[in-house]
């Protein structure tokens, strides 16, 4: 696991000024008038993880959508109303505002930079790389979550003050482009970011194994669009080729302190801020249960030895159903989930052997098995919270659980496996349930009117959206299907 503090520095942007005209005296050396390049790029890593890793019901609602979880009292995110706290906002902020704009400002003063030697010039290129890696994955998650939005006329505030809305799947088909271009500029001969990177340390090989794992996750999200499927498949038996995530010891993490403000944000959702609202759903804890998971104990405490969800969006007494957060088991012991330093993830072998399995069976030349690729996603699942491989093994000789005789089509049985194994993974679980359709998942009986029965397929688009950009939300609602929950992104096809 990487070590890595972080702590990032908000630089002021004072310039000391005075009329006098003796320059050099009013320079304020300790507060520089321009952030550097990485610490621009690192604040950006840590706001996108802190915000894909958050419960926090204002910020992040998706292990609610997928069912892991449920709320006891507070019932608005779990019946899907996201507009009591103007989450979609939220959401579009923090991607555009807190983490895409920081990488535009880290690229421009990155490209001014003058380089005097050969070596100089290649980090240059290294950097300018892992930036667009990195907004390439973030403008991925804008279009899974809402479908259609800003892209070509984004971040040009003086230029483009209302900017259009570009077609989702053209946005793809130019993501596609880019990250095979960032790809091709990667130089592992030469250094990055260094210790201002917080996931890989400036190791670029490490970084061209995660951009070929995007890659791959990208291709999968798209291969069942009729127009995309042949570029689908190409583009996950290149990434394959050239180098997926291969073990845990690959996976995309940031670690973070024992001390606030940089704890896991689990660790202020869930023990600092003392909201004891959070149970495990039914819908999820009863499956494990059929099971015989072992991977219960690190997801939730247990009541007198037995896992208990609460029916979803149902509501109750805290502590008649387990829970991701306090009180500890009857053995005294508190879940994973309430570590400090639990690190945060955003891609991880897990999620890439499920990639590899589907790709299988969707007869892509990826090598190995379905059935390899499933255990393999398993069995890492397992291990990374804790398990043993003999737990693994036992796990996966159940009739129920094996490959060859699990229920259902391939997409049910790699969809419901994915569920659990994508645990604490709230959107990509989302997004994994959206493309495969299993497993099947219900809207409670008191869902918000908005959601019109349904688990909702996306985010409406921001309120200020309407407000500030009327007629190019107007638009892209139109080019949509409609501005609803239930309106399905355009990878969503079946």
């Amino acid at each position: 696991m990487k070590k890595i503090a972080i702590i990032i520095c908000i630089l002021s942007l004072t310039i000391a000024c005075n009329d006098d005209g003796l320059t050099r005296l009013n320079e304020d050396t300790k507060n520089p008038s321009a952030v550097p390049a990485g610490a621009l790029f690192g604040n950006a890593e840590k706001n996108l993880f802190d915000h894909l890793v958050s419960t926090n019901v204002n910020t992040n609602v998706f292990r609610l959508f997928v069912q892991h979880w449920t709320e006891t009292t507070y019932l608005d995110e779990s019946r899907y109303d996201i507009l009591q706290r103007n989450i979609p906002d939220r959401h579009w902020r923090v991607l555009y505002r807190d983490i895409l704009r920081d990488l535009k400002e880290a690229e421009d003063i990155t490209k001014n930079i003058i380089t005097l030697s050969i070596e100089e010039e290649k980090v240059k290129t290294n950097k300018l790389a892992l930036i667009e890696i990195l907004s390439i994955y973030t403008y991925g998650i804008l279009v899974d979550t809402f479908g259609d939005i800003p892209y070509t006329q984004a971040l040009q505030v003086s230029t483009f003050p209302s900017p259009k809305y570009d077609k989702a799947i053209d946005i793809y088909t130019d993501l596609f482009i880019r990250l095979e271009d960032a790809l091709n500029n990667l130089d592992g001969n030469y250094n990055s970011f260094g210790k201002e990177d917080f996931v890989y340390n400036g190791n670029v090989e490490n970084w061209r194994k995660f951009a070929n794992s995007l890659k791959l996750k990208m291709a999968i999200t798209v291969a069942d669009v009729p127009s995309l499927s042949a570029i689908a498949q190409t583009k996950a038996e290149e990434a394959v080729a050239a180098g997926v995530f291969t073990s845990s010891d690959d996976n995309a993490s940031i670690a973070y302190l024992s001390i606030q403000p940089n704890t896991n944000p689990l660790y202020e959702d869930l023990v600092s801020s003392q909201r004891y609202d959070f149970v495990a759903a039914d819908t999820f804890v009863d499956k494990m249960n059929l099971l015989n998971d072992p991977r219960r104990p690190k997801y939730y405490t247990s009541i007198g030895g037995i896992y208990i969800g609460c029916p979803y969006a149902a509501g109750g007494d805290f502590e008649n159903f387990s829970s991701a957060g306090d009180p500890a088991d009857d053995n005294g012991l508190k879940t994973v989930l309430l570590d400090p330093t639990l690190e945060g993830l955003i891609l991880d072998y897990t999620e890439v052997e499920f990639y590899l399995a589907e790709a299988v069976e969707r007869g892509y030349a990826v090598g190995g098995t379905a059935d390899s690729h499933y255990e393999n996603a398993i069995t890492s699942s397992i291990l990374y919270w804790g398990g043993t491989a003999t737990e693994a093994t036992t796990y996966l000789a159940q009739p129920s659980v094996a490959y060859a005789t699990a229920a259902g089509t391939w997409r049910q049985k790699i969809g419901e496996q994915a569920w659990i194994g994508l645990f604490n993974r709230g959107f990509e679980a989302w997004t994994s349930w959206r493309r495969l359709d299993f497993p099947i998942l219900n809207a409670p009986a008191n869902a918000a009117s908005a959601a019109e029965n349904e688990v909702p397929k996306r985010y409406t688009y921001p309120v200020l959206e309407q407000t500030l950009n009327g007629s190019n939300y107007n638009a892209a609602s139109t080019s949509i299907g409609g501005d609803k929950l239930k309106t399905k992104i355009f990878w969503d096809v079946n």
